[in-house]
């Protein structure tokens, strides 16, 4: 059982990591300054670091890795909010959608959107 819930863990991983580049590809096309670095050997996707600047000094990053999934928002380089888990995967499927709106979901972000909201949904 232990075996099928860390494989289950990788591709949840390496799932957000794909996402992850989707959306800071789809932010940079509408001018945010969004940056996506991948950890490990970029075809498994072992976890990514995403930070975008949403403007009037609001920050938002996400960690993805094998030991940990957080969330960090900031603004004028104070912490506003930290989440972990699954509050973060929700977190940041709240913000693709409130995106989408915009375009930002569109080609590949429009899969970033919806596979972060699956991930954040869970198994049904």
């Amino acid at each position: 059982m232990f075996a099928r819930l860390a494989e289950h863990y990788r591709t949840v991983v390496a799932d957000l990591v794909m996402s992850l580049r989707a959306l800071a590809d789809g932010l940079q096309r509408q001018g945010f300054a969004a940056t996506c670095y991948v950890c490990g050997d970029e075809r498994q996707g072992q976890g990514a670091s995403f930070v975008a600047d949403l403007g009037d000094a609001h920050l938002v990053r996400f960690l993805v890795s094998d030991y940990g999934i957080s969330w960090v928002e900031s603004r004028n380089g104070h912490e506003l909010v930290k989440l972990e888990g699954a509050d973060a995967i929700a977190e940041l499927g709240r913000l693709a959608e409130s995106l989408n709106p915009t375009g930002v979901a569109a080609g590949s972000g429009a899969a970033a959107a919806s596979a972060l909201a699956a991930l954040a949904l869970g198994p049904r």
